[in-house]
């Protein structure tokens, strides 16, 4: 189910998503509850859904892997979407890796149906009638994807304690879209799914 934003706490079950109404300067907290739990993160545009935080677009902005404090996300057409207001958790965030999807598990060696972040936001945004969507990069809020020597990344679980979070800010009118990140193959989520909870400030 997709709450509206007059919803103050929405909270988001282990391996599944939801999406949100923002307008511009509205701000919500993405919490992780429990710990070690990744937050596969989407904001498309309102008024054109085709416009959505681009993690190529804000690396190149930036000049860096993952915005700090203060610095926004920005769109496919380099407009900023979102801005990354507060950071309280370890500060390990990815903007390297593909949402989990059908494809990912089968490779990984699951059989049959495995929930999956590209699943999560398909149907969350279907719910407040975007059926036809791109399925952008995510913002991987607290997932830890180190680059190491000779260009090889490493998978490690989250970081985060019990309570963790992030602050964004909506810079215009947006479809906010959360997963908590099901993959339970690899350890990036301890092994163990969680909550993730968002709260409208």
């Amino acid at each position: 189910m997709t709450e509206d934003a007059d919803a103050r706490r929405i909270e988001i079950p282990a391996r599944e998503g939801r999406a949100v109404r923002l307008a511009a300067g509205d701000r919500v907290r993405v919490v992780d509850p429990e710990g070690e739990q990744v937050a596969d993160t989407w904001a498309f545009r309102a008024d054109d859904v085709s416009e959505y935080a681009s993690a190529s677009h804000t690396r190149a902005f930036l000049d860096r892997l993952f915005p700090l404090p203060g610095e926004p996300f920005v769109t496919n057409r380099r407009r900023p979407i979102l801005t990354l207001e507060d950071d309280r958790s370890p500060g390990r965030h990815d903007m390297l890796i593909a949402a989990c999807d059908p494809s990912r598990y089968e490779g990984l060696g699951v059989e049959g149906w495995h929930a999956s972040c590209q699943e999560n936001l398909q149907l969350a945004m279907a719910e407040l009638g975007h059926e036809d969507i791109e399925i952008p990069q995510p913002i991987n809020l607290f997932m830890d994807i180190p680059v190491l020597e000779g260009d090889r990344l490493a998978w490690r679980a989250a970081g985060t304690k019990p309570g963790d979070h992030v602050v964004l800010r909506a810079e215009v009118d947006l479809v906010l879209a959360v997963s908590a990140c099901p993959q339970d193959i690899i350890v990036i989520n301890g092994g163990s799914p969680g909550p993730i909870v968002l709260e409208l400030l």
